[in-house]
C-alpha cells in the first residue's frame, strides 16, 4: 500500500545507497524501514553510471518496503560532490507599506539571488542567516514588523545541473519522483546537531565514502558549507594497497580493526590479513594498520581544519565539532579530531528518531536520517525543480508571476 504520511530520505552514496522511511511526529521521525545495498555507480558522490545507481537505488528500495510494509513512490534524496559550491550573498528592498508582508521576504530573497550564476550551475538551497528591518538586526522572522526596508543575508549552495539531473534520472528510472534534492552536509545536520549547538556554533563535519562535507553553524544559521574530495574510500585504498589484501577486504578490516591514532593501539595486537590470488592469510600487528590509517585520516583533518580558518568562522564556532559518517566510526577518530582542530570533538548519533531507532543509531545512517527530517520540516512547501530546458516556457512563467505581481 501507498501512504501518504509516510517521508522517504534516499542517501546515494560513493560506498552505500539507504533508504530509510518514517513517519513525522511531535517528537521527530520514527523509523518504520531501512534498506541498505552497495553501491557501484557513483564515484566520489557523483553519479558516473546511471544503469548501475538504478540497480542499486533499487535493491536499497525493495528492502525498505519489505520493512515498512508499503509502497514508496516519492524521495528526498542527498547531493554531494566537489562541484558543490556555497557563498554568503544579501539582498535590499524598500517596503511596500510600512509592514512586512510575505510578498517582501519573497521579494528581498528574490534580490539576493539576484546574482550572476554560470548556466552549468543550478542553485540548490537558499537558506536565509537574518533578516533587518532598517537598522535592527538579528531578525529571524520579519514578517508583519513595521519599518521601511529590508535586507537579508543567505547563503547559496549551488551545484552542477548536470549532477543534480543525474541524480534525478536515477531516481526516475527506479519508479521514484524526487520531492526535493538536500545538500547532505545540512541533512546530517539535522540529524546529529542539538540546538544549543547550533546557537553557540559548531562546526559539522560528515566522513563519507567520497567525499567529506562541512556545514559551519553560528546563532541557528548557516555561515558556510564546504565539500572535500576525500573520505573513507581512500583511506581503504591505502589498506588494500599496503596490507597487499583485496579491497572488500580493506574495507572490512577497516571497520572491524581500523585505529586513526597509533598511540591507541596495544603492541601485541595481532590481526589476521586475507591474501590475493589465493594465497595464506597472514597474521600481522594492528599497530601497521594504524600506522597506515593515521596519515591518511591527519590528512583529511587537517584540510578540513584548513578549509574552517579560510572560511574566517573558525572564531564562532563555541560547541566545537561534532564528526558524523561512516569512518567516524573508526577509532581514535575523535582524539586525532581534539588535536588537529584544537576544539572540543565528538562523535555525531541520529538523535530525537523514534520507532526502530537501534537499526539507524549510527553515524553512517546520519545523512539518511537527515533527509527524513528535513522532508519532515519541509511538507507542503515548494520543490525542487531541475532547470527547465526550454528557455521559452520559462520566460511565458516569469511574465505570468510579473502580470500576477502587478494585479
Amino acid at each position: 500500500m501507498a501512504r501518504s504520511d509516510l517521508i522517504v530520505g534516499l542517501d546515494i552514496g560513493t560506498t552505500k545507497i539507504c533508504t530509510v522511511v518514517g513517519e513525522a511526529t511531535d517528537d521527530g521521525v520514527d523509523i518504520v524501514g531501512i534498506g541498505v545495498t552497495p553501491s557501484t555507480g557513483l564515484r566520489k558522490g557523483v553519479v558516473v553510471n546511471i544503469e548501475q545507481t538504478i540497480k542499486s537505488i533499487q535493491k536499497a528500495l525493495e528492502e525498505a518496503e519489505l520493512m515498512a510494509g508499503c509502497e514508496i513512490r516519492s524521495v528526498y534524496v542527498g547531493i554531494a560532490g566537489s562541484h558543490i559550491k556555497g557563498f554568503n550573498s544579501h539582498g535590499v528592498i524598500a517596503v511596500k507599506g510600512g509592514e512586512v508582508s510575505p510578498k517582501d521576504v519573497e521579494r528581498a530573497m528574490d534580490a539576493a539571488k539576484a546574482i550572476a550564476i554560470p548556466l552549468d550551475r543550478e542553485v540548490i538551497h537558499t537558506l536565509p542567516q537574518e533578516y533587518i528591518v532598517d537598522d535592527q538586526r538579528g531578525i529571524v522572522d520579519p514578517l508583519g514588523m513595521s519599518g521601511v526596508r529590508l535586507e537579508v543575508h543567505v547563503h547559496i549552495v549551488t551545484g552542477a545541473v548536470t549532477s543534480a539531473q543525474n541524480i534525478v534520472r536515477s531516481c526516475h528510472g527506479s519508479g521514484l519522483d524526487v520531492s526535493d534534492i538536500v545538500l547532505e552536509a545540512l541533512a546530517s545536520a539535522k540529524a546529529v546537531l542539538t540546538e544549543e549547538e547550533r546557537e553557540l556554533g559548531v562546526a559539522l563535519v560528515d566522513i563519507g565514502g567520497g567525499t567529506t562535507d562541512v556545514a559551519i553553524f553560528h546563532n541557528d544559521s548557516i555561515k558556510h558549507t564546504g565539500v572535500l574530495a576525500l573520505g573513507g574510500q581512500n583511506l581503504t585504498n591505502d589498506i588494500s594497497f599496503g596490507l597487499r589484501t583485496p579491497m572488500a577486504n580493506a574495507e572490512a578490516i577497516k571497520i572491524k580493526y581500523g585505529c586513526a591514532m597509533v598511540d591507541l593501539v596495544e603492541q601485541d595486537e595481532i590481526i589476521e590479513v586475507p591474501s590475493v590470488g589465493g594465497r595464506e592469510p597472514r597474521r600481522l600487528s594492528r599497530r601497521i594498520l594504524a600506522e597506515i590509517c593515521q596519515p591518511r585520516m591527519e590528512e583529511i583533518l587537517t584540510l578540513l581544519d584548513q578549509e574552517l580558518t579560510r572560511s574566517g568562522c573558525k572564531n564562532l564556532i563555541g560547541a566545537g565539532v561534532v564528526l558524523t559518517g561512516g569512518s567516524a566510526l573508526i577509532d581514535g577518530c575523535q582524539e586525532l579530531g581534539e588535536q588537529i582542530f584544537n576544539l572540543p570533538t565528538r562523535i555525531g548519533y541520529p538523535r530525537n528518531v523514534g520507532g526502530l531507532k537501534d537499526v539507524v543509531n549510527s553515524p553512517k545512517y546520519a545523512t539518511a536520517v537527515g533527509l527524513l527530517c528535513y522532508g519532515a520540516e519541509k511538507e507542503g512547501v515548494d520543490k525542487f525543480r531541475i532547470r527547465d530546458g526550454h528557455m521559452f516556457n520559462r520566460v511565458l512563467s516569469r511574465m505570468r508571476k510579473w502580470f500576477s505581481d502587478i494585479s
